[in-house]
Order: C-alpha cells, then sequence, then structure tokens
C-alpha cells in the first residue's frame, strides 16, 4: 500500500545517475539534492552490495525514543573508499566501527558518508557497525505520513507501530535506503518493556527476559526483504496459529491481534486460506515459505511488512467498511486482508528497483482484488469489481514518476492501473495464458528487484503481443484512449483519438446481434460491417479500460466549470 495521495483519496470513499543529473536539469526547483541522494544509485552506493542486516534497537515508549545498532554486512562489487549510509534526521550517529576501529564520517542531510579506513577490495564481504539513538519521526496519521506510531489501545496499554514506506527504513534505522538493494537475509532484535510483546518479519528465534525488567524479541528473515518492509509491532499482544497445505507444502499461519480481539481475529482471519489458494493459483506458490506468514493487528490501516503484514481494519470486510468499487462487491471481503497480502507477491517478491515504478506494486495488487472477487464470486463479479474502480480515477498526472529522485507518480496507480491490467487480459482473450504469465513472472523475478521495463518485456514475450504502446498509455499519460465511431446503414466507421502515436490496441465491439467481435482500430479511420438492428445496439465491451464516442450522438452539454 504506496502512502500516496491516492489513499486520501480512499478515505473519501534503479535509474543510472545520469538520469537523476537529467530530471535534476529540467525540474530543480521541485527535485533536490537531498532527492538526488535518496533516489539514486550514487557514487557511494553503487560499489557495494547489501548481503546481511543484523539489526538491534531498543524500543523506550516512556519518552518516544530508540538506541541501537546495525551491523551492514556487504560484498565489494569495485574498489572505493567512501560509503554512503542513510539515517534521517532527528536520529544521530554515535559511531561507525569498522574491524575494531573507528571510522570517521559526514553528515549531508539524511545522508552519512564513511571514510573506510582499510581497502575494500572486490569481492570481499565486509562488515560496518552503525551506532545510532534518538527520537525518531513520528507518525501522526500512519500508514500515510511514515514514522513511529507511539499510542494506547483501548484498556490503556501501550502499543507501538513503524509504518515507513515513501518515507524510507532510514527513518528509524541506518541502512542502504533504496528499493534497489535488498539484503539476502536480516536478523531483527527488538527489546522493549517487559509487560510488551513485540512482532517482526520473519521467524522468532529467541525470547530474552532482561535483567532490567526489558525483553528481546529476537526475529530471523531467511530471504531477501525490503528495507521498508521491516517492522516494529509492540502491544499486548495474543497469538494463535494455523497450517496452510499449499503449493510448496507446509505454510505456517500465525495471527497477532490484541488480545481482547482473539476472538473478533479467528473469525475474521479465516479468509487468509481461500485468500492464500486464491492468490497461489492466479500468481504461484506464496514466496516466503521459509519465514511463513503473518498477520498482525496495528494501530494504522496495514501495510504490506513481508511476513508479517499489518492489520488495522477493525475486523470488518470492505475498506474501513465502504466499497471501493461502489458495487457493494468489495464488501464480501476484508480489503487490507486480501490487498496487503497481494503485496507479498507484488512488492515483496517483485520489488521495483525505483518507486517512480511502483505500479509493478500497486496496480498489480489493485488487480489482485478483483482476481480474489472472481475466486469468490465468480468472473463477471470480478470484472464489475474492477471496472467500478474506474469513478476514482483522477487522472492528475502519469502514472509513472520521475527515476532517481524517489518520487512516488500518481495515485492512480491503483485503480487505473489495476484496469489497465484487466484490459491487457482482455486483449490476449486467453485466460490460461494470462494466468501463466502472471505466474511466469513471479517465477522469473522471484525474490527481485526489477525495472518496469523489464516487467514489460516479460509479458510482451510471453503473451505473444506487443504492449509497448498500451503500457506507455496509461502509464506515461493521463489520457484514456477514445474510440470514435459512427454507425451508418450496414457500416460502421471508428479509429482511436487522445492517444499516443501508434497505438493500434484491438477491441471487442458488437458487430452482430449478442456477440463481440475483435476489431482493430488504429489512429486513422477504418470501416467494419455491421449487421445489428440499429446503431444503438453498437457496443464497446466494458472491461477495456477505454472512452467510446458515438459521433452520431447529440452532443453533451458542457458542465459547468464550478460544478461539483
Amino acid at each position: 500500500m504506496q502512502r500516496s495521495a491516492v489513499l486520501a483519496a480512499l478515505l473519501l470513499l534503479s535509474a543510472p545517475v545520469a538520469a537523476a543529473a537529467q530530471v535534476a536539469a529540467t525540474d530543480s526547483a521541485r527535485f533536490t539534492h537531498a532527492d538526488t541522494l535518496r533516489g539514486s544509485i550514487g557514487p557511494g552506493r553503487a560499489w557495494w552490495d547489501a548481503a546481511f542486516y543484523d539489526l538491534h534497537v531498543r524500543v523506550e515508549p516512556r519518552d518516544s525514543s530508540i538506541r541501537g545498532w546495525n551491523g551492514i554486512t556487504y560484498r565489494v562489487l569495485s574498489p572505493s573508499q567512501e560509503m554512503q549510509i542513510d539515517l534521517q534526521a532527528p536520529l544521530e550517529v554515535d559511531s561507525m566501527i569498522q574491524d575494531g576501529r573507528r571510522l570517521t564520517y559526514r553528515r549531508d542531510g539524511n545522508a552519512f558518508f564513511v571514510a573506510l579506513a582499510s581497502p575494500q577490495q572486490a569481492g570481499q564481504t565486509r562488515t560496518v557497525a552503525v551506532h545510532y539513538h534518538g527520537r525518531p519521526r513520528v507518525a501522526v496519521h500512519a500508514p500515510w505520513d511514515g514514522g513511529f506510531v507511539w499510542t494506547r489501545d483501548s484498556t490503556g496499554a501501550t502499543w507501538v507501530a513503524t509504518a515507513v514506506q515513501g518515507l524510507g527504513a532510514s527513518a528509524w534505522w541506518p541502512n542502504k535506503d533504496t528499493q534497489a538493494d535488498e539484503p539476502d537475509s536480516q536478523r531483527i532484535a527488538i527489546t522493549v518493556p517487559g509487560s510488551m510483546t513485540d512482532v517482526s518479519n520473519g521467524r522468532l528465534r529467541s525470547t530474552t527476559h532482561n535483567p532490567d525488567g526489558s525483553t528481546t524479541f529476537e526475529w530471523f528473515v531467511a530471504n531477501p526483504i525490503n528495507n521498508y518492509d521491516v517492522a516494529v509491532n509492540a502491544g499486548g499482544y495474543a497469538h494463535f496459529s494455523d497450517v496452510y497445505q499449499g503449493e510448496d507444502g507446509a505454510l505456517t499461519l500465525d495471527f497477532w491481534p490484541l488480545a481482547y480481539h482473539e476472538a473478533a481475529a479467528r473469525a475474521q482471519f479465516a479468509q487468509v486460506k481461500p485468500m492464500l489458494q486464491c492468490f497461489e493459483h492466479w500468481f504461484g506458490p506464496y514466496p516466503w515459505y521459509a519465514d511463513g506468514y503473518k498477520l498482525v493487528e496495528t494501530p494504522h490501516l496495514g501495510m504490506e511488512h513481508q511476513s508479517a503484514v499489518a492489520y488495522g481494519n477493525h475486523y470488518a470486510n470492505g475498506y474501513l467498511g465502504r466499497d471501493l468499487s461502489h458495487t457493494g462487491i468489495g464488501l464480501r471481503w476484508d480489503f487490507i486482508i486480501i490487498h496487503e497480502s497481494g503485496h507479498e507477491w507484488w512488492g515483496n517478491s517483485i520489488t521495483s528497483k525505483d518507486i517512480a515504478d511502483t505500479w509493478l506494486h500497486e496496480s498489480f495488487t489493485n488487480y489482485a482484488e478483483s482476481l480474489y472477487t472472481e475466486c469468490q464470486q465468480g468472473k463477471e463479479a470480478g470484472a464489475r469489481y474492477v471496472i467500478g474502480t474506474r469513478a476514482n480515477v483522477q487522472n492528475d498526472r502519469p502514472i509513472v514518476a520521475h527515476f532517481g529522485v524517489n518520487e512516488d507518480g500518481s495515485g492512480d496507480v491503483y485503480y487505473k492501473g489495476g484496469n489497465m491490467l484487466h484490459t491487457i487480459r482482455q486483449v490476449v482473450g486467453d485466460d490460461e495464458r494470462w494466468r501463466a504469465t502472471l505466474r511466469g513472472l513471479n517465477l522469473a523475478f522471484r525474490h527481485q528487484t526489477v525495472t518496469g521495463r523489464q516487467v514489460q518485456e516479460y509479458m510482451d514475450r510471453s503473451l505473444g503481443v506487443n504492449l509497448d504502446r498500451v503500457f506507455q498509455q496509461y502509464l506515461n499519460t493521463t489520457k484514456i484512449p477514445v474510440l470514435e465511431y459512427r454507425v451508418s446503414g450496414r457500416s460502421v466507421r471508428y479509429r482511436w483519438t487522445n492517444v499516443v502515436p501508434g497505438f493500434d490496441m484491438p477491441i471487442r465491439v458488437t458487430l452482430s446481434p449478442g456477440r463481440f467481435s475483435v476489431i482493430h482500430p488504429t489512429e486513422s479511420w477504418k470501416t467494419s460491417r455491421v449487421r445489428l438492428p440499429s446503431a444503438a445496439d453498437f457496443r464497446v465491451d466494458e472491461n477495456f479500460y477505454v472512452k467510446p464516442v458515438d459521433l452520431a450522438a447529440p452532443a453533451a452539454a458542457p458542465t459547468p466549470s464550478n460544478a461539483h
């Protein structure tokens, strides 16, 4: 669930350094030096590859502070003497140590540039330990603004959580804060007051009761993990478990509701097994059998924290009790369980190198909602759900943003992106090939960071269709294709307008009563024969996200500019 402008609307119902430099030159008033440091693979990042993060953090709710250290183990790709490590203000670094020696460093905003004392030889594996402390940024309206959530549950017990997508993991722990580089595995050791239980990612390895009354929960993630997915969830939790027999064997399911919500959780979380069955059918095996599946109640609405999905939808179906498709269909399942769990495939296993390509996370996961509806209620209901979400599209700016500056694209990455994928399914016209492609993506790019271009090229090859202009139209412009047509006697003339040059997407229309036929419009006029009782019987299949315009129909009255 990307924290972008779209989620405000919901409540109402790596690029090369050169690319970043080009953006800075053309949009210098909008992007800053700090944006480039955060969003690009600069000299301080390019030479090393994160291998393992060994994170130890003490959480102090009494004064909203944290203190800890992270051992950053990395592979040296090419020799260098300066390393960029990210940690956001107001947190402070106490020391950085390698080989028992303190290192010197300079701070440039939220980036620290570390002078490495010993030579860094290509092929070596080295470790830098970063010790730090402070009061991290507070998330007042999590998950829309990132940081730490310090609150209390309805019994008055302390409840703490993190949610930092978009803002970045360096808001609370030092790391290489880019989606383009994930560690192979990670330890997450969180120390909290003894009355609290911490639930983080992966599997619980140990629980240590410390002499000062605190407790340390050590979790271990055996797979690559997005840095923004690493989470603290600490509170008065109950725990119950189950096992799902899936495509890769027995998958452990662990559920962590607040203790007084256990009965409600046992009922609502029964949706997890059918969700997993549906998504494994469409996308392939759940990506994290080694780390298990967890659903953890949080004081914020939800986040796709890998193997520890954050849940705050109040044990009700829909999205905070509302249906985002405006059809009623979305009230038959819990939006946060379905959507955030869909990110385990789209966003967590397949991760965009740059958040400018967030459609790889959110468009596919939005589309997963309609596939779950299809699994639950049938293909027609799944189509009605995704078509219904078009009412939420703003078309304010392109879905794909600028690369190299840590910029999100439009909030339309959800509904418009999901409808683009639904449209491509119609273009293909072969559901088994479509399913094989979705599963193939999750096999080819399993546990990897990728670019949007890689995914597009894979889909072209797998589907046997050149989709370049379709992707360009829906991802890089704010224009919805317009199919102009005019029925006259026994023929219909048609063409595409409001499209990128060369747009030639086929589409289904009624050329004879009771059935759809495929036509192949271009920007030039074409003609097809029709056998229809009247011109009014000509229809465009609504499963294609386009705007049909009948040139023979009376022009609609203009809408007043001040209309709401």
